[in-house]
């Protein structure tokens, strides 16, 4: 795959970035770089590979999921800078 000066502008809006038109092909040039070390990435025959949390062998730490700190609607509503009966308010933002 190859990224061609239109698409690097594509995803340089998409990513709300800036980029001057003089700058493109050397953007363009360094998403190819990118796919090109992913394409490298993709030839490691990583069957029979186990997932890890860390590069030596540890279990993550598990904890019983009980609610500790409850039934404080006012106190948390309190921190709210709009709150209407119970809830957080928030403003419309789609229209």
């Amino acid at each position: 795959m190859s990224i061609d000066t239109a698409t690097a502008a594509k995803v340089a809006k998409l990513a709300r970035i800036k980029v001057e038109e003089a700058d493109l092909p050397a953007l363009a040039q360094e998403f190819n770089a990118i796919l090109g070390f992913i394409e490298q990435l993709e030839e490691v025959d990583v069957k029979g590979v186990e997932p890890m949390v860390s590069v030596t062998p540890q279990r993550l730490k598990r904890r019983e999921d009980v609610v500790t700190d409850g039934s404080q609607p006012a106190k948390v509503l309190a921190n709210a800078p709009d709150a209407r009966e119970g809830f957080f308010s928030v403003p419309k933002v789609v229209e």
